[in-house]
């Protein structure tokens, strides 16, 4: 019929028989709007509403709601159906408000809603339909004073309507709402419908309460799919791997065959708590029972892949993507840009950025991301500039994030801390990310005006409880020197952990507080928190500034014999360094000789640093040939070896050495110090000259000599050498 004229509709309608008209309205939606209207206007000019019994008129204009395609084509049947006898119908009412919601043309449906329900106050389907179109909306707290509208009519609700309800609930997130419409599921005795009773299980997932969620389930009399996929995915979506597998074993255990949303839910889990060799064995395993992987597993598995040891399979996985036809899905493009982005490849990323259609705002952020975790800065902002360019897409907290830790990992910290204020300006609110980026850069350059600032955002931006942020805050301080505000951050975390312990420690360690960091470590013990590898290199490292040499042996006891860790070679430059301070110089060659890995250059050059401060070039002698021939590329132990035979006067070998390097072809690069003024930052090198408008630092400089002169300080000059350029 379609592309029929006017006049053959006409005829259609006068001669057409009355079944196969009623059946022929599905094509009604390839008339033009002109021809749809006249062909119903015409059936009731020559057949009235009358000639049709009710039921085949109700049937007739469901079938032409469902196949409209424009709304105004719902204007248009909607007309018809005002006729005496249809719009009473609580069944044709609910077919229009849905059709009207299909269009979002929501504020129709309401009306259509409206001057029904006054006539079909006990509609069960009339309330189920607008609550099921508003919640389509995304009108959550409309859907709950729909209900409670309903309950005040004396309606109590269906099967069909506490799923819509509970899942508007879910989506509020107010635990006092959720309880709530739980309490009235008790109440109307539908507690054990399965509908309501997954949705139940999915709201308590959502709010993270599994142990109800649990308790629910086991309730349960009867389950089906979606109670089992609806339990492994909120283990899932709270990062609780363990209870994810454990049901989803007990599923297999009970009879039922896990779908493919049962495995997408407990291949994210995995990769949520970064368990990657799990995600593998069990994909490799879904694949193995024949299940085909959907696109959502496919990202999954490319997150994985991102990981350093799991590369190789994220190439084969590429491969897999292409024939599965999967790379038509934009975010399965994004997740192979972020992987080769992780696993340093940002080129192979770039030209997939440029292969892929319609970028959206995730595509840019993910290429921003690969050339940030690369250390490739410039790259990642020049590609942010391109952005910001865009008029159809604005850079947001992500995108912000991403370039600020790009140039934090370069330590290019001026450009850090611009482009910080410049996204502050640009009405973008940071979020933790951000904070903990810029902090960490305001730690490294111990830029404490810059870190104060910042810490006043946090305070006005309410992400002082964030223990992450806090933890950033705190190591700040203390890298900073600022001591006593850094313990008081340290007691404000809400939730103090394992991290916070340990900045505490190093913070007190790195500004030679060895006693208070030993305190600090045995109430860490007292309050039950178990120390790791980083907190042992952290208290280690302070009694060797400190020169607390029995503690340092102890501990390094403790933490082999007591705590299970096994020393690393961080520990072991630590342990050495203590001893070699403490002028035990044969003792600390014997743990060097009894090490279970080869010595790298930080353990034999805390060693060869501790032969330097006692002058015992013999033992400096062994050691050095050690180092030449395990790490000939050091220059910073030819330099050692130099200074160690010029403080024991042995001049010729100082130049020797010296000579030897320059040969080799290596060069010591000059150490750096750097000030903090006005916000800016100025470095300052051995044979520098004066930066014009810091003439009164070097003005303190000169001061501070006068000083120590006056206190008989003598600085050790035969160790101040000459570059080996020189």
């Amino acid at each position: 019929m379609r592309g029929f004229s006017g006049n053959s509709l006409k005829l259609n309608s006068l001669f057409l028989p009355k079944k196969q008209f009623l059946t022929s309205s599905k094509l009604y939606n390839s008339f033009s709007l002109s021809a749809f209207h006249y062909q119903i206007g015409s059936q009731f000019k020559f057949h009235p509403p009358s000639y049709f019994t009710r039921d085949e008129l109700f049937d007739f204009f469901a079938d032409l709601l469902h196949e409209c395609r424009t709304l105004r084509h719902i204007y248009q049947a909607h007309t018809h159906i005002l006729a005496p006898g249809l719009w009473s119908s609580g069944f044709l009412a609910s077919k229009l408000i849905s059709a009207y919601a299909r269009f979002g043309a929501l504020s129709h449906a309401r009306n259509v809603f409206e001057t029904v329900h006054l006539r079909r106050t006990g509609n069960y389907l009339l309330w189920n339909t607008i609550m099921r179109a508003t919640l389509g909306d995304g009108q959550c707290m409309q859907v709950v004073r729909f209900y409670i509208r309903m309950r005040k009519d004396g309606i109590f609700g269906d099967g069909l309507t506490f799923p819509l309800v509970i899942r508007a609930c879910t989506l509020i997130g107010n635990a006092r709402v959720c309880r709530n419409i739980h309490g009235h599921v008790l109440g109307t005795g539908y507690q054990s419908n399965i509908q309501v009773e997954n949705s139940l299980i999915y709201m308590y997932s959502k709010m993270g309460q599994m142990s109800t969620a649990s308790k629910l389930f086991d309730r349960m009399t009867v389950r089906n799919q979606v109670s089992w996929n609806t339990m492994v995915s909120g283990f899932a979506n709270n990062s609780q791997s363990d209870g994810a597998l454990e049901m989803f074993k007990r599923m297999e255990v009970e009879g039922w065959e896990p779908n493919v949303i049962t495995w997408t839910s407990l291949l994210s889990s995995f990769s949520r708590c970064g368990d990657h060799e799990r995600v593998m064995k069990f994909f490799c395993m879904m694949r193995s029972r024949g299940i085909e992987a959907n696109a959502e597993i496919i990202a999954v598995i490319l997150s994985v892949c991102g990981n350093v040891s799991a590369y190789r399979n994220g190439g084969l996985l590429h491969g897999y993507v292409i024939k599965g036809g999967f790379e038509d899905y934009l975010f399965v493009k994004n997740s192979l840009v972020s992987m080769y982005g992780k696993h340093g490849n940002p080129n192979s990323a770039h030209r997939l950025f440029l292969e892929s259609e319609g970028q959206s705002l995730v595509t840019w952020n993910a290429l921003i991301s690969s050339y940030a975790e690369c250390g490739l800065g410039d790259k990642a902002f020049a590609v942010f500039s391109e952005l910001d360019k865009l008029k159809c897409i604005k850079p947001n907290v992500i995108s912000w994030s991403a370039v600020i830790c790009g140039f934090g990992l370069m330590d290019k910290t001026d450009e850090t801390l611009d482009l910080f204020r410049q996204m502050q300006l640009s009405g973008v609110f940071a979020n933790s990310v951000t904070i903990c980026s810029v902090l960490r850069v305001c730690a490294k350059s111990t830029a404490l005006c810059m870190g104060k600032e910042i810490h006043g955002h946090v305070i006005k931006a309410s992400m002082d409880s964030n223990v992450l942020v806090g933890n950033s805050l705190l190591n700040m301080y203390m890298k900073c020197g600022s001591l006593t505000i850094g313990h008081l951050v340290f007691e404000r975390i809400n939730g103090i952990d394992l991290i916070s312990w340990n900045s505490l420690i190093d913070g007190y360690g790195i500004h030679g507080y060895g006693a208070q960091a030993l305190r600090t470590f045995n109430e860490m013990i007292e309050a039950r928190v178990t120390p790791d590898a980083i907190t042992f290199v952290a208290i280690l490292s302070a009694c060797g500034h400190a020169g607390l040499v029995d503690e340092g042996r102890m501990l390094f006891r403790q933490m082999t014999k007591d705590f299970n860790i096994g020393a690393q070679m961080e520990h072991y430059a630590c342990i050495v360094d203590i001893l070699g301070r403490g002028g035990f110089l044969q003792e600390a060659s014997e743990i060097v000789k009894g090490m279970p890995m080869v010595p790298n250059e930080w353990v034999w050059g805390a060693l060869l640093n501790s032969c330097r401060m006692h002058r015992d070039s013999d033992i400096a002698e062994k050691i050095a040939f050690e180092i030449f021939q395990l790490h000939p590329e050091t220059a910073g132990s030819y330099m050692l070896m130099s200074n160690i035979y010029a403080s024991n006067g042995r001049w010729e070998d100082s130049a020797r050495t010296r000579i030897s390097a320059r040969t080799t072809g290596l060069k010591k690069l000059p150490g750096q110090s750097w000030v903090e003024v006005n916000k800016s930052f100025h470095v300052f090198q051995a044979g520098d000259a004066v930066e014009k408008g810091l003439e009164s630092v070097y003005d303190i400089l000169k001061m501070l000599t006068f000083k120590s002169d006056i206190e008989l300080y003598t600085p050790d000059e035969r160790s101040m050498l000459p570059n080996f350029e020189g």
